[in-house]
């Protein structure tokens, strides 16, 4: 898979290193179960670099910096290069300093936010990235489209397993709703409202209405609202607003901070410790055992591993011709 995805990198323009190192954030993202972030999402990063929204040649510079918080230009380069350059100057920051913050303006999209969270556990560091995107979700008690659903990832080591939270502001993101829609399959809960204003299980609907429903109700219309304002203020870049303008979804603002535990010992039993109390509660369902977030993720890793990660017929077919 990733040798594919470097092959027709390297047809677009990509640098043999460029097109390595997209080709395999795209396939451990599938690798990891992410299919709607690797595979799956691949032919669309193609169609933007052929649109001239994403730019393979163009690099990250440094604009500006305030104490332990830089902020970059992205100048719309491959969005999972720069996520990339971005958390490992942060993660060296925190090295150095205890803590960095890196901002990221004119970028684009990351592909699976968790990428970058894996990558700062993997250094020993705690990492917390979030992002604006096109307005794709109402605020709560609106019926237009004002916020993103904004993914926020926040991820702590640990050594029997490393805790990584990914999610989107959305009870489902939007690659998971494509997923259900080319699936042809309901959604398990509502997921936001069709076109009449009802709560819907049908991705189809919700997409085509542009009404995601947040996660938390208010709150997850609040967390996403607050996301922004973060992103847009710290990289002086683009708002949900600016970037909703366009068609296509480009030019997005990010941050990523990473933190270095005082103690990795003591902070690796506080963590044992925390994940155990969790996983004493008794179950709902005997069949569904309670789970960390990234426990999922390691799980199917290592399973996809061992016997080969499942794609989509359809879509590999329409990569190998491309």
């Amino acid at each position: 898979m990733q040798a594919t995805f470097s092959g027709i990198l390297l047809k677009e323009g990509f640098t043999e290193a460029k097109a390595r190192q997209c080709a395999a954030i795209f396939a451990e993202n599938s690798r990891d179960g992410v299919y709607t972030h690797g595979l799956n999402r691949f032919p669309g990063f193609i169609e933007m670099i052929r649109l001239k929204l994403v730019n393979g040649d163009a690099e990250p510079t440094l604009e500006s910096h305030n104490g332990l918080i830089e902020q970059w230009n992205g100048n719309l380069a491959p969005g999972m290069l720069n996520a990339q350059f971005c958390m490992n100057r942060a993660i060296n920051l925190a090295k150095e300093n205890g803590i960095g913050c890196v901002a990221l303006r004119n970028t684009n999209h990351w592909m699976r936010g968790g990428t970058y969270g894996w990558q700062a556990v993997n250094e020993g560091c705690i990492g917390i990235c979030f992002t604006n995107t096109i307005a794709n979700m109402p605020p709560w008690g609106g019926t237009d489209a004002r916020l993103g659903n904004n993914p926020l990832v926040i991820a702590v080591p640990r050594k029997e397993g490393d805790v990584v939270l990914d999610m989107a502001m959305s009870q489902y993101s939007v690659g998971k709703l494509m997923q259900y829609q080319s699936n042809n399959e309901e959604l398990p809960l509502p997921g936001g409202y069709d076109a009449e204003g009802n709560l819907s299980t049908s991705a189809a609907d919700i997409i085509n209405s542009k009404r995601l429903l947040p996660v938390g109700f208010w709150k997850g219309s609040g967390l996403s609202l607050m996301l922004d304002l973060l992103v847009t203020i710290l990289s002086q870049g683009n708002p949900t607003q600016n970037i909703s303008n366009n068609e296509q979804e480009y030019g997005i603002s990010q941050v990523f901070i990473s933190i270095r535990p005082a103690n990795n010992e003591i902070s690796n039993q506080l963590a044992d410790q925390i994940i155990a109390y969790t996983k004493s509660s008794g179950l709902a369902n005997p069949d569904q055992p309670i789970n960390y977030p990234g426990e999922n993720t390691l799980m199917t890793r290592n399973r996809n591993l061992k016997e080969g990660i499942p794609v989509n017929e359809n879509i590999w077919n329409k990569v190998l011709a491309m």
